[in-house]
């Protein structure tokens, strides 16, 4: 029996100045069934996601919701057609309820035009319990984990009368279990006619949850298949348009002199961290989430206080109590949290690459304008950055883009040690490998990195040198020859190595 196709774009064309986003974009939703929208960064996802959604009105092409032909021209069109968006960063008030999040600015009221708290409240609770959700209605949303979040938004889109759930990397921040129930409510959502558009990087997960898969490129339509039909590489290929023939090249650099050496470093995150890095060398940290690694790095980069212990570079002991300390000791951070941390969205991409880095195209006080301009233009060029001029605003460009510029602007202060938190989360396949070929190059540059990553063949096909931590202390170290995913989970459980 042939699905039934309760949304459909053919041939959009969405432009903007100095880039054509969408080109004959593509896209159909079956009623009851989970279609994956896949692409590289920058590959035109999010802008057919905002045609479809009347955030942006396409160029030319055409929109059939059922049978009907429609032309959204604002939000509020998209969701009286049942359409709804949870966005990977959540549109939720932390300081306001569940039950005020799910009916904000669509607030029930009773005969007399109040508003009736009450019946809200009683919405609510029925909402959750179908999503399984134990919590009270009452419970303010910054109190809540971010799977439990995510659970508000769904209720959200279902007290909307959503047909059409659009989700925008909704693992990335889940643990493991928040996953596995996540994946439940979505089979519930799609037994009872609802539809998904799922949108990740994750590619282990789709043959899990998804019946379909659209591919995009280049803002181009490029295939739609069966997921029981195809495979990773099939995915992979038809994403980048080429193969990718070794996911994670390590390179093989003779190891330098010490660079780093950490002793005994403590405070209320971190218990008695010891370890050393070498020029050329990248050393991986790993360990859950919560075990102390984003922790250990911000303590080197000064962004937290250390109770004791010692940091020598070059063999000298180093007193960092801020991040200045640390650039002007040699030593860049690129945060896991690009957005949070990273980088200002609002300023442009020249701007953004150079704000830490300032001095260094300084005289006089004053700035040399041409000499940070063709810097910038380096980088771009190097890191093969997609962004139509250096004055582009970064909050334009994709979540790959933005990591590129994130990385560049660590490495603009020349630094001698790179530590890169989650460097490649969020971003897809093919930013990926070159973000990856870029880490070794520095690596063959002799510069030492350490390389934070929640992603084991990551973490095990690039590091030459692994540690693991499990509440604030280390509970093994490998080398690449020895290291096994079994060994970095036993010791990332609290077990000890092998």
């Amino acid at each position: 029996m042939d699905k039934e196709i309760i949304l459909k774009m053919s041939d959009i064309v969405k432009t903007f100045p100095g880039v054509k986003a969408l080109d004959g974009a593509c896209l159909n939703i079956y009623k009851g069934k989970v279609m994956a929208l896949l692409g590289e960064n920058g590959a035109g996802k999010s802008t057919l996601i905002k045609v479809m959604t009347g955030i942006y009105q396409m160029d030319s092409g055409s929109l059939y919701v059922g049978n009907s032909k429609v032309d959204f021209r604002n939000i509020n069109d998209s969701q009286e057609k049942g359409i709804a968006v949870i966005h990977q960063e959540l549109n939720l008030i932390p300081e306001l309820t569940i039950t005020e999040n799910i009916f904000l600015g669509r607030e029930l009221t009773n005969s007399f035009g109040k508003i009736d708290s009450n019946l809200m409240k009683k919405e609510a609770r029925f909402l959750l319990d179908k999503l399984n959700v134990k919590e009270s209605v009452d419970t303010l949303v910054k109190d809540l984990t971010i799977g439990k979040m995510q659970m508000v938004e769904i209720a959200k889109a279902l007290s909307q009368n959503a047909k059409i759930i659009v989700m925008d990397e909704p693992t990335d921040a889940l643990t493991d279990s928040e996953t596995e129930s996540l994946f439940a409510v979505i089979r519930e959502l799609t037994s009872h006619g609802k539809s998904i558009v799922y949108i990740s990087h994750r590619l282990k997960e789709i043959p899990e949850i998804c019946d379909d898969i659209t591919i995009m490129r280049d803002g181009k339509f490029i295939c739609e298949a069966h997921v029981k039909d195809i495979d990773e590489d099939f995915i992979i290929r038809n994403m980048v348009g080429r193969e990718l023939e070794e996911q994670f090249p390590r390179v093989e650099v003779k190891k330098g002199k010490e660079i780093l050496k950490v002793e005994n470093l403590k405070n209320r995150y971190i218990d008695d961290i010891s370890f050393n890095l070498h020029e050329g060398e990248i050393l991986g940290i790993s360990g859950l989430m919560g075990a102390g690694r984003t922790e250990l790095a911000k303590t080197i980069y000064g962004n937290l206080k250390k109770d004791s212990g010692k940091i020598l570079i070059d063999g000298k002991e180093i007193d960092i109590k801020s991040e200045k300390d640390a650039i002007k000791a040699g030593i860049a951070y690129v945060s896991e949290d690009r957005k949070g941390d990273g980088l200002v969205l609002g300023m442009s991409v020249k701007e953004n690459m150079t704000l830490s880095a300032l001095d260094f195209f300084s005289s006089l006080f004053k700035l040399d304008h041409s000499k940070e301009k063709k810097e910038v233009e380096d980088y771009i060029d190097k890191f093969k950055i997609k962004t139509p001029n250096v004055d582009e605003k970064t909050k334009n460009l994709s979540g790959g883009n933005q990591q590129k510029i994130a990385i560049a602007k660590a490495l603009l202060t020349n630094p001698k040690i790179l530590i890169l938190d989650e460097p490649t989360r969020g971003v897809d396949v093919g930013a990926k490998k070159e973000i990856y070929d870029f880490i070794n190059e520095l690596k063959t540059k002799g510069l030492s990195i350490i390389m934070i990553s929640s992603e084991m063949p990551e973490i095990m096909g690039l590091s030459d040198r692994i540690i693991v931590i499990h509440n604030g202390k280390i509970t093994g170290e490998f080398t690449a020859e020895e290291v096994t995913q079994e060994n970095i989970m036993r010791c990332a459980v609290g077990g000890k190595k092998c």
